[in-house]
């Protein structure tokens, strides 16, 4: 069985053989992640395109030696200088770092202990970048609201690079891959040394005044800051700011950043992910497609959704405003009312009786007999032309209502449907279709019918020459 290691034990292994085949070494990078703890130890990172490494620089290896005269002096390289390096170390100076490795057990992570440090010319660039960029960001170059959307799969796309580069084979090669249909027009130029941003800009305007391109591209492969500075000169920033074409910048590698990528409507990390931009994957393609339909169909379930409940709406309220319904409601009133009425009726005629039964016995007692057989008989006359004329009433009452049914029926378009007859609403307009000449070719109609509902779509319009002549009219009014 092999040997099976204490994670300490191994830990150990590493450090023991790390310290003994790198006992002092230089190395250079760029400073990221500076911290300055209360301690006084300098704890940063060492970064290039690839890989990154830790550094601590402890308090006491930090200020050399002094001088009698004054100054420090450095005993590794018997270099004197005034102060030191790390009172104004700062995040993207490029140094190199004098030092051994050595590997911290609790992390189990391999970093360099300082005993060195020094700037390169680079670090003056960085300094410089960071004036640029402070500038054109009080200018507003960089604001998110002055940025431009990428057209959808352009067609026409010019690239400003170098001819030769692998930037712009990669950039090509994605193009065949996923643009397709789309031209690719380069605009050749230096993308290095001193004479590149004037090469730049002028390119950039060629592509402009060409007026072919939906989209400019301004690529580079990787390099270091000093290879990649010309992105970082105003003058190739003033000419992104002021290019009426969107502009997708990808130099140099993801962890490059330019005053160029900043200005840009879209910075990609490299120029294979600039054309990747420009020209999703057809995998991506096909399922925005699907995402669209389906959006699409769940928008027109719910529109049809609502146009059903508002058309069951409508209904209830045709239902209710019917003639067929509201004479019905008129007839059960008309019934209530005649019953309260008969009812009324018969109670005042048995009162008027009763009394009537009274003043016949009273007058019995004080005129006679033959007195009261006459009273009785104009009494009976007067109680049958009562009656006749509560008849006649409630007849012509009767009669009125059965007019104004008659006449409700007659306004009921239920009636007109049964018969064959139809209610044309464009849906254009949601208003009934009273004219051929209000609807056009291509409209939508929705067909009421005695049972049920049809749609349609006009293909031709005749107007009647009564139409034609209505139109005309309405115009010499106007």
């Amino acid at each position: 069985m092999p040997h099976v290691f204490e994670v300490s034990e191994l830990t150990r292994s590493v450090k023991d053989v790390v310290e003994s085949e790198f006992p002092f070494v230089w190395v250079r990078g760029q400073v990221v992640n500076l911290s300055r703890p209360g301690s006084g130890h300098l704890y940063f990172s060492l970064r290039d395109a690839e890989a990154s490494l830790a550094v601590v620089w402890f308090r006491g290896a930090q200020g050399g030696k002094a001088l009698a005269g004054g100054g420090r002096y450095d005993p590794l390289t018997g270099e004197v200088f005034e102060e030191s390096l790390a009172k104004s170390l700062a995040d993207g100076m490029e140094i190199m770092v004098a030092g051994r490795l050595t590997v911290y057990a609790p992390r189990g992570v391999y970093q360099l202990v300082a005993e060195l440090v020094q700037e390169v010319g680079e670090g003056r660039l960085w300094q410089e970048f960071e004036a640029l960029k402070k500038e054109l960001a009080a200018k507003g170059y960089f604001a998110q609201e002055r940025k431009r959307a990428l057209p959808r799969h352009p067609l026409r796309v010019a690239v400003v690079t170098a001819p030769a580069g692998a930037a712009v084979r990669d950039f090509i090669r994605i193009g065949r891959e996923r643009g397709h249909g789309a031209a690719v027009r380069i605009y050749p130029t230096l993308v290095q040394g001193d004479a590149a941003p004037v090469g730049i800009v002028r390119a950039m305007l060629r592509a402009v005044s060409d007026d072919w391109a939906e989209v400019l591209v301004l690529i580079r492969g990787g390099g270091s800051l000093e290879d990649l500075w010309a992105f970082n000169t105003p003058e190739v920033a003033g000419a992104i700011f002021a290019s009426p074409l969107p502009v997708v910048t990808g130099v140099g590698h993801e962890v490059d950043v330019t005053i160029a990528d900043m200005v840009a409507d879209v910075r990609a990390a490299t120029p294979s992910h600039a054309a990747q931009l420009l020209w999703p994957e057809r995998a991506q393609l096909t399922q925005r497609l699907d995402d669209l339909e389906m959006a699409a169909r769940r928008g027109m379930a719910r529109l049809v959704a609502m146009r059903e409940r508002e058309l069951v709406a409508l209904a209830r309220g045709l239902a209710w405003l019917s003639p067929r319904q509201r004479l019905a409601r008129l007839d059960e009133s008309f019934a209530g009312a005649a019953a309260r009425l008969t009812r009324a009726g018969n109670g005042w005629l048995g009162k008027f009786a009763a009394r009537l039964d009274a003043v016949a016995a009273k007058m019995a007692g004080q005129y006679g007999p033959h007195s009261l057989e006459a009273r009785e008989e104009s009494l009976s006359r007067r109680t049958e032309r009562l009656g006749n004329a509560l008849r006649f009433f409630l007849a012509g009452r009767e009669n009125r209502l059965d007019l104004a049914a008659a006449e409700l029926a007659g306004l009921d378009p239920m009636g007109p449907l049964a018969r064959g007859y139809s209610l044309t609403t464009l849906s254009r307009t949601g208003k009934f279709l009273r004219r051929a000449g209000d609807a056009r070719p291509g409209d939508n109609l929705s067909i009421m019918v005695y049972a049920g509902r049809v749609e349609a779509r006009v293909t031709d319009v005749a107007p009647a020459p009564a139409d034609a002549d209505d139109v005309g009219r309405d115009g010499e009014k106007a």
